[in-house]
Formats: C-alpha cells, structure tokens, sequence
C-alpha cells in the first residue's frame, strides 16, 4: 500500500502551480479600537508541484496566517488563492495540515487516532485498516499501535499527528511549526523523516518555522518574510538533491545558505522587537 497522491483520481498540470497566491492580503479589525491590523500582503506565491517550500520570518510576520489561507482556514481580505486551478474555499480536498500543539486525542490509540478522519469520512473499514497499518509503519510506531497519547514522547506523539495526515492521501501538505516543541537533536531526525515522506508520497509540502537550519536543510526554495504585514523579500533555491538528508547540515555550503538567510532576516526581526 502506499499514501502515495497517485491514488487520487486528479490528472496533474505540471506547467500550472500546484497552489498559488495573488495579491492576498489578511487584515484583521480591532472591534471598539478603532483600528486594524494589516497582517498579511500582498503577497505572491507559487507552490510547484512535487516540491518542498519552507517559509521562514519574524515573529508576528504574518506565517501562520498564510498556512490558514492556503488550508482554506482563513479567506483572504483581498487578493486570490487556488489549489490546483481552483479558488479555495473552505478546506479543499486533498489538502492536510500538522500543526504545531499536540493534536492527538489523548483518549484514543495511536490506530484509533490516526483512523479518526477515516472514520468520519465513511470511509470503507478494509481500506481504513490498509491505510493505519502502512501510516503506522511508515512512521515507525509499529510497536505502539495500542499505545495512548501519554505513554509516548513529544516526538512520537507528532509522527501520529504526521500518520493521520498521511492516510488521507493529502496532495498539499502544510506544517506549522511541527517540531517546535522537540530539542534539536529529535527536530533533526524527525526532518528525516518528513524528507522521506515527501519523496514517499510526491505531495508538495510547505513548512512554516522559525528554525533557519531546519528550512534549509529540508526546502527545495526558503522564503523569507518581513516584519508585518508580511512580504516575501526573498526566496532562496538550496539546490539540494531530493535524497537529502540530515548528515546535509556539515555541507560547506550549509552554512553559507543559513548564513544568507539569517542576513535576510535580521533586519526584519530587529523591526519587530524595536515594534513590539
């Protein structure tokens, strides 16, 4: 079995972008202040498909705030978004996203958890146990598939979160902030496993984080946002060969890319903190 996209009965445009982004802007209204919030944009963006884009930027830049939009969470104040050449509007099919809180239900299994959207959809019960049985492996819990929520690491509680995206066959997948909460050694071997999920499946994947190695280490393109309202003032190819992995990050030219990065960025985050 596999949760490969290939599934889905969708024939692809690889000339058209997998999601796109024209103009959107986010502004949000302060009832009884008097004022409002310009969140977001305009902001322009063109997701491939098949590839792996991260977006990095201050905090409060507006990142979350894009993930909501393209995840159909959010409807952009002005400006246009599609998935696959069609203008989103609620959560399109095909579309999954991870995020950074602990969302598994602590009373539920591991298999119970990661069935959950399965179930609800009516989905056929043989072909639910298909999907959790490979999701299960796939994410190496085999030995936990009885297991609740409370008996797993921090880690292991998001590759079940990462599972019950994955048996949904999602075609787009977003991340916000999935290995915030993990110490950095657990954030890099887990990017490993998102890499080989990635190639896995052939989704096209977009990751929010704060983390500059991270990005760099796991994006086909990083782009860099600015203080609020968020802009991308930049997008970087890491060039990197889709085997890659985290042995990626004693590459030479790992730090000149993190590096650049962080050149892009510091100004930005000095506005926000001078801010507030």
């Amino acid at each position: 079995m596999s949760v490969s996209p290939a599934e889905v009965a969708v024939v692809p445009d690889t000339a058209m972008p997998h999601a796109r982004l024209v103009g959107v802007t986010r502004v949000f209204s302060r009832r009884g202040r008097g004022d409002d919030v310009h969140a977001l944009g305009p902001i322009d963006l063109d997701l491939k498909r098949g590839e792996f884009f991260s977006v990095v930027g201050p905090s409060g830049c507006g990142k979350s705030t894009l993930l909501d939009v393209l995840a159909g969470l959010a409807t952009p104040t002005s400006g246009t978004a599609e998935f696959e050449g069609r203008p989103i509007a609620g959560v399109p099919a095909g579309v999954g996203a991870v995020f950074q809180e602990d969302a598994s239900f602590p009373w539920l299994s591991v298999t119970d958890n990661v069935a959950f959207g399965l179930r609800r959809a009516g989905v056929d019960p043989a072909e639910i146990a298909r999907r959790v049985d490979y999701a299960i492996g796939f994410m190496g819990l085999r030995g936990f598939a009885d297991a609740y929520p409370a008996q797993l690491s921090g880690g292991m509680r998001q590759r079940v979160c990462i599972a019950r995206t994955l048996v949904m066959q999602p075609r787009l997948i977003l991340l916000d902030e999935p290995f915030g909460a993990l110490d950095a050694q657990t954030r890099l071997l887990m990017g490993d496993e998102l890499l080989r999920m990635w190639r896995e499946t052939g989704a096209t994947v977009l990751l929010i984080t704060h983390a500059l190695d991270e990005a760099a280490m796991l994006a086909d393109r990083v782009g860099v946002m600015s203080a609020r309202p968020g802009v991308f003032i930049d997008i970087v190819a890491t060039g990197w060969d889709a085997e890659r992995d985290s042995r990626i990050v004693s590459h030479p030219r790992f730090g000149d890319l993190t590096g650049h990065l962080w050149e892009r960025l510091r100004v930005e985050s000095l506005k926000h903190l001078r801010e507030g």
